[in-house]
């Protein structure tokens, strides 16, 4: 609804299911203008415990560092027992831990097995120590294979939450530009200057983007 009164006016906007656009009284505007710097004014002079919760950028990356971990357990909590398993090799195997003890072990198998003197279990060439050290290998690379596919399960459900999230802030902004635009059209700023505003007010179509980036990568 649009109004009209004596004296210099300034537009406003409401969003009430559809664009709508109202005009209020200058004299109205610097009244509410005046409450709003009172406010702001005895906010800011006021101790930081009054803050309301959540109102510092420190208090807002704390939450959502929160929900991001909250997230991770939970996605963990759904592992079997078979995966915990593979987990917990695969991280032994990725330690210097794991390089010593086998330091440790085939510097002393090789040592008791050419040494004068003694009985030798497995002579040179060490035939049964390059059995051994081939099925471990076969054991571990599936361990660690098991481990990779957990992984790469979080890893495709955390990129399917950023695209959510990147297609809804498209929307979001795509909304805001088409809300801007009727107040500028209201208030009868020019805007034909700017060729990529009626591009940027449309939808974007995830299929026409995919459709590019494949015709892209085939040239």
């Amino acid at each position: 609804m649009c109004r009209e009164e004596s004296g210099i006016e300034l537009a406003t906007f409401r969003y009430d299911g559809k664009l709508t656009l109202e005009v209020m009284d200058l004299s109205t505007a610097q009244q509410e203008f005046m409450k709003k710097e009172t406010s702001s004014t005895s906010a800011a002079g006021a101790p930081n415990e009054n803050r309301p919760a959540g109102s510092s950028a420190e208090q807002l990356t704390e939450q959502n560092v929160d929900t991001i971990t909250r997230l991770e357990e939970a996605a963990r909590q759904q592992r079997t027992r078979t995966d915990r398993i593979a987990e917990k090799i695969a991280n032994f195997c990725g330690s210097m831990t794991f390089v010593w003890v086998h330091v440790a072990w085939f510097g002393i198998w090789i040592l008791l097995n050419v040494i004068p003197g003694i009985r030798h279990v497995d002579p040179f060439p060490f035939t049964f120590l390059t059995l051994i050290v081939s099925l471990e290998a076969i054991f571990l690379s599936t361990f660690i294979l098991i481990s990779q596919n957990l992984d790469s399960r979080i890893s495709e459900r955390r990129s399917h939450l950023d695209l959510q999230l990147n297609l809804l802030s498209e929307q979001e902004n795509t909304k805001m530009i088409v809300m801007l635009h009727a107040i500028a059209a209201k208030v009868g700023a020019d805007l034909t200057q700017d060729p990529h505003l009626h591009a940027l007010s449309e939808e974007t179509e995830p299929e026409r983007l995919i459709e590019q980036i494949e015709a892209r990568e085939t040239k």
